[in-house]
């Protein structure tokens, strides 16, 4: 067994919350220079142009990119082989995202009941995921979710006769619904299978998966490209102005379903999709 400390862990989870709300991976800055190099609206090229400048003024001023900072979703894999020593993960991961917002002036935007809106004041609790692995390691990827983009996100559970289109069609409405309010051009996450739970859950590790990243089963990896061309073809573009840069990704992870049943969710990401993975 290999012994980790949490305090590894909150110091992990409380770099990454800061890093993340200040610059952009890499995968969604090559996406979004990769909208602006082929985009042919001139709007559209303006703005994607200012898009990345803010981008770059966050990173070099060390500012947050938007103000919604977000609720912090955490991913968690635990090896098998790991003893955690000195205290709670969960409670760890929470004082990292506490020390996180505190020491990054990051938005606090966590209210402690969904019907009565008291904020926490720290941007705690998280939403945590957590896997048991193999391997005596712990990766943890963290993704402040704004809400602008997290409130365009739907699940539908479609009949098994529904098919492929009927995936493709409740997608495409799904982005033509949210138009320009999740700041566009956005990663789009499709989960499908499962449970209802399940698929969106699904669609949220979809939604943070690189979109340099290839899906590991070939059928998906084409129906992502088709996905993502069909959206961009909507003609929403970059903050709903039009163009035919909707959406610079398109990732889709599924799972075993029942013969009844056909789950699937879609969770949208706005221009800045931040995240960020660090392992232990």
């Amino acid at each position: 067994m290999r012994e980790i400390q949490v305090f590894s862990v909150t110091e992990a989870v409380k770099e990454m919350v800061i890093s993340c709300n200040y610059v952009i991976a890499p995968d969604i800055k090559e996406g979004l220079t990769r909208g602006y190099e082929t985009e042919d609206n001139e709007l559209a090229k303006s703005l994607l142009e200012q898009i990345i400048e803010n981008s770059e003024i966050a990173a070099n001023e060390q500012m947050p990119i938007c103000q919604d900072t977000g609720m912090a979703v955490i991913f968690v894999e635990v090896g098998r082989g790991v003893c955690l020593t000195g205290g709670s993960l969960d409670e760890a991961i929470n004082e990292g995202v506490r020390q996180g917002y505190e020491e990054g002036y990051l938005r606090k935007s966590v209210v402690k009941d969904p019907l009565n809106r008291e904020n926490t004041k720290d941007n705690t609790p998280a939403v945590v995921h957590t896997e048991i692995v193999e391997g005596d390691q712990i990766k943890l990827t963290v993704a402040p979710k704004g809400f602008g983009s997290e409130n365009m996100s739907s699940l539908k559970m479609l009949k098994p006769a529904d098919g492929q289109e009927g995936v493709i069609d409740f997608v495409l409405s799904s982005v033509s619904n949210a138009g320009g309010n999740p700041c566009p051009p956005i990663v789009v996450g499709v989960g499908i299978g499962g449970t209802m739970e399940k698929a969106a859950l699904l669609a949220k590790k979809a939604a943070v998966r690189s979109i340099d990243s290839e899906n590991s089963n070939p059928f998906y990896q084409k129906f992502e490209e088709h996905l993502l061309q069909k959206i961009n073809q909507l003609g929403i573009g970059p903050q709903g102005f039009g163009g035919k840069t909707t959406a610079i990704g398109v990732n889709v992870e599924y799972y075993p379903t029942h013969i009844a049943g056909l789950p699937v969710a879609v969770n949208i990401n706005c221009h800045a999709t931040r995240h960020a993975t660090k392992t232990i």
